[in-house]
């Protein structure tokens, strides 16, 4: 069912974006938080795991968009994909957030006192209309309506009082579209610890408004009780953005953090050879590695083709077997696209200082659009929306 839904390919989701662009506009706007259900058709596009593998990129899906409506008519499509940025370049300069969460998880999955608790709610068994049924549809689909999200962690944490760390770690561990910035910070702003003293709280009226009266669930929560308080730390400058050596035959690393390489490396990068990651330790559920797995003939593909060199497969991020593949390519460095805040990040840092000694140094290049977008999420996303237009008109993308 999952594949039927989001095939895996380049092409699949430039079908679905072709088909979707000219509703980017008011039908987008106008029915963007109605949750019609599983089986429905909806306002929104369901881009969203080809553009968290980089299958399809945010600035491809803006153009595809403004290509057909004015920036005032497509503004709101517009600020959805680039809360999906502005997630990711909050993260990029505070990672210590993420570390916080992952440490959060890990303590309360030793120390929750209320395992069954935790298990109904994963299982659907609350007996909390909407809520059930989300859990559900999350675990057989991988997927739940960006709206159905938040009404979902506003029940798990303020009327079930669960520990949202759980509940992320329940997203990530089955969304098709798991994402260490997007899932995390989306948490912490339902749980009022974003944005501080901030939260969201479902209400029935809300639910049943925008389900079409699928859903009235009684007894939630009418206050939000914030749980403890999780110190957000200071600002830190943006990593410097990788240059290598375009000169020198160069072995390019393929993540699934961008499955797009084509649109980052062009002329200048001399690759001889090349590996795609299909990687289970980067990637959290069963959702996530099948839909990543069901790429790998299609960017297997695309990369031949673009780069012209012999690809190979790589099972795990293992520095060892990537310098046997550099090596046996003749590359003299490895370059793939910078991989944001999350457990891909994670992996590249622990195998970059043994590329380094073997003599096969590691490069992240990042694209223009996080290079122009990032250094903007210093604070909330209404200063960072006030770069919007700005931005978009000096990359030709807005007029």
């Amino acid at each position: 069912m999952l594949l039927d839904t989001f095939p895996a390919t380049r092409n699949a989701a430039l079908s679905r974006l072709i088909q979707f662009a000219p509703r980017a506009g008011h039908a987008y706007a106008s029915g963007r938080n109605i949750d019609p259900g599983p089986e429905q058709a909806g306002a929104v596009s369901k881009l969203s795991p080809y553009l968290r593998y980089r299958m399809l990129t945010e600035q491809e899906v803006v153009g595809a968009a403004l290509g057909r409506h004015s920036l005032p008519a497509a503004e709101k499509y517009v600020q959805e994909v680039l809360w999906r940025t502005y997630w990711k370049g909050w993260l990029e300069m505070r990672p210590s957030v993420w570390t916080q969460y992952r440490q959060e998880r890990d303590r309360q999955l030793d120390s929750f006192p209320n395992a069954r608790a935790i298990r109904s709610a994963e299982a659907g068994e609350t007996g909390i209309e909407g809520f059930d049924d989300w859990a559900r549809e999350l675990v057989q689909t991988g997927y739940l309506h960006n709206h159905a999200r938040m009404w979902f962690a506003s029940i798990w944490i303020f009327t079930l009082r669960l520990p949202w760390a759980l509940g992320a770690d329940f997203f990530l561990r089955h969304l098709v579209d798991a994402d260490a910035a997007s899932n995390t910070l989306s948490w912490r702003w339902v749980a009022g610890l974003q944005t501080a003293g901030k939260t969201y709280l479902a209400t029935a009226d809300n639910i049943a408004r925008f389900t079409n009266g699928r859903f009235v669930p009684k007894g939630l929560a009418t206050i939000a009780t914030m749980p403890a308080d999780v110190t957000t730390p200071a600002l830190r400058p943006l990593p410097q953005a990788a240059f290598f050596d375009a000169h020198k035959p160069a072995y390019l690393l393929v993540t699934p953090e961008d499955m797009h390489p084509e649109s980052v490396f062009g002329a200048p990068a001399k690759i001889i050879g090349a590996s795609i990651l299909v990687d289970p330790e980067t990637l959290w559920g069963d959702n996530a590695r099948a839909f990543v797995a069901a790429t790998t003939h299609d960017v297997t593909e695309r990369v031949s083709n673009a780069f012209k060199c012999p690809t190979a497969l790589l099972g795990n991020l293992d520095a060892a077997a990537l310098i046997t593949q550099a090596r046996a390519a003749g590359a003299e460095q490895v370059i793939t696209s910078y991989a944001p805040t999350g457990p891909v990040a994670d992996a590249l840092c622990r195998i970059a200082p043994i590329l380094a000694a073997e003599g096969v140094p590691l490069f992240q290049v990042r694209r223009a659009w996080d290079e122009n977008f990032w250094p903007h999420a210093t604070k909330g996303f209404f200063p960072f929306k006030e770069n919007i237009s700005k931005i978009l008109k000096e990359m030709g993308l807005s007029r």
